[in-house]
């Protein structure tokens, strides 16, 4: 079992956008908290809270949007403080990196001693952090979290682990399964038979187990590389400013990932290597959960980049007192080559998807693509995913072109899903809808899924009003009956009417509305 050292800071996507832990502060995406500080904390705010209920609780909350791509620039500096100690920084996200801890250990004068030398090191750069060591990742992390950090003896990952409670593993579904049959915390949940967790929880759980048992979320056996998949490219003249970079890195990056296709392999660590005309190397490790798209390394480029001109003078104040360049555009002294190298390889599973899907697109399309989300941004244009779910509006998940399909899609079963075949137009809100009966009365479905008449109309918002044809239903479904404040009870039909329209209609509550529409 390796060792590992890891470097958290508390609460980065906070401090990325300058609120102090000693200000009640949060940032948001989509309206939730994706992240606050400790006096928010003390005051009830959460992660995942929406807006108003967090500043219910607490009224003076500093609120900002969340930055991504400012996460990824100012925690440079913290990887840069460590590597100044120790070679083979994983940025494993913004926030946290890790390094190999045997070797520094051994020259630095042991674990411990390494251990405060590192987090020292990141303070005094103007970080507050917490270090770890222990065997793997997943417990080094939580060794981290503890107080300022602790060195967890060899061999003893799965005592350290078996107090803490299963939420510590990110998978809130499994967690509250594995709640219900009474088990709460990570020592109750490793002690359980591997086959058997296998058996009745899938891959996901077998890989939490793995990790409750303090061993490594995956056997480590990375392939080694038979040829030289690195790739590289030039600037003559050198690059001048970082559009250029990051777009030739997004290419350099397909480039690479076709290579490691041909040879059934998968990028887990990539080494991205910038050199600079005055001489300088910037050299990074970043680390993914499987295969790096070629928008996802772009970013990484123009994170490392954004980094470097934050090192370097203003527009207006050099030393000579002649205006430079623009910081957020310009390369300092410009950019002579990008080279980007596969650190770490593993068998790829066929989880890789082609940029769009099976169609055979022209490269004048890709180029389009490319330019708007550099115009707009990377979520500017998004495709269709199918996931698990039982209504039409569950099942499809928008992701980002370039990226991968979410990794823990469920599969099911899904009772109650709505039958083939699948609905043509699906609104992003359900559209307000009305059904009546002959006699005008409002259509129900009591508890037993009894239906009070049968539906002769319908009146959907916006349109005129249509009599139904035919019909069929209702399809109950019971969602998260366990949970008082999750529960969800609907029964679904589908309609045709007069016109010729076709509807996936629902009713809740005594409220219905459309899901969907049929061609």
């Amino acid at each position: 079992m390796s060792r590992v050292l890891v470097v958290w800071c508390p609460d980065w996507p906070v401090t990325a956008v300058g609120v102090d832990a000693a200000t009640p502060g949060a940032v948001v995406v989509d309206g939730q908290v994706a992240a606050c500080t400790a006096a928010a904390r003390a005051q009830g705010v959460r992660r995942g809270q929406r807006i108003r209920d967090a500043q219910r609780r607490c009224p003076d909350l500093v609120v900002k949007e969340r930055d991504t791509d400012e996460e990824g620039r100012l925690f440079e500096a913290v990887a840069n403080a460590v590597a100044e100690l120790t070679p083979k920084v994983e940025v494993v996200r913004p926030g946290l990196c890790a390094v190999p801890a045997r070797g520094p250990a051994r020259f630095y004068g042991g674990e411990e001693a390494l251990r405060v030398l590192v987090q020292d090191a990141v303070v005094e750069a103007g970080f507050d952090c917490g270090t770890g060591i222990a065997d793997g990742l997943f417990a080094a992390e939580l060794a981290a979290r503890r107080g300022g950090g602790v060195v967890v003896e060899p061999g003893g990952a799965a005592a350290f682990l078996a107090p803490y409670p299963l939420s510590v593993l990110d998978r809130p579904e499994l967690a509250d399964l594995l709640r219900r049959l009474g088990i709460r915390t990570l020592g109750d949940f490793a002690a359980l038979p591997s086959g058997h967790v296998a058996g009745r929880f899938g891959p996901d759980g077998a890989l939490a187990h793995r990790l409750a048992r303090g061993e490594e979320p995956r056997p480590v056996a990375p392939a080694p590389a038979t040829a030289d998949l690195s790739v590289r490219t030039e600037f003559d003249p050198p690059a001048e400013q970082a559009g250029q970079v990051v777009f030739a890195g997004k290419r350099l990056a397909a480039d690479l990932h076709e290579g490691l296709a041909a040879g059934g392999m998968t990028c887990v660590r990539l080494a991205v290597e910038i050199g600079f005309a005055d001489g300088h190397v910037l050299r990074r490790l970043w680390r993914h959960d499987g295969r790096l798209s070629a928008t996802a390394v772009a970013e990484r480029v123009r994170w490392q980049l954004s980094a470097w001109q934050g090192e370097r003078p203003k527009a207006g104040t050099d030393e000579d007192g002649v205006e430079g360049p623009q910081r957020d555009t310009a390369v300092w002294g410009g950019v002579v080559w990008l080279g980007m190298a596969p650190d770490q390889l593993v068998p790829d599973h066929g989880r890789q998807e082609s940029l769009w899907g099976r169609a055979a697109v022209t490269e004048r399309i890709a180029r389009a693509a490319d330019r708007i989300q550099g115009l707009l941004g990377h979520r500017a244009i998004t495709r269709p995913v199918l996931t698990g779910g039982r209504g039409p509006g569950e099942r499809v998940t928008r992701v980002p072109i370039g990226d991968l399909p979410p990794a823990d899609r469920p599969d099911g079963p899904w009772p109650g899903r709505v039958p083939v075949p699948a609905p043509a137009v699906v609104p992003r809100r359900p559209w307000p809808a009305e059904v009546v009966d002959a006699e005008g009365a409002p259509v129900t479905v009591s508890a037993r899924c009894a239906v009070s008449a049968p539906p002769a109309r319908l009146e959907v918002d916006g349109r005129p009003p249509a009599a139904i044809t035919a019909w069929t239903g209702p399809w109950p479904v019971i969602e998260r009956w366990w949970d008082p404040r999750q529960a969800r009870r609907r029964a679904r039909f589908q309609v045709v009417t007069d016109d010729g329209a076709a509807f996936l209609l629902a009713v809740e509550g005594r409220r219905w509305h459309v899901e969907a529409a049929y061609d």
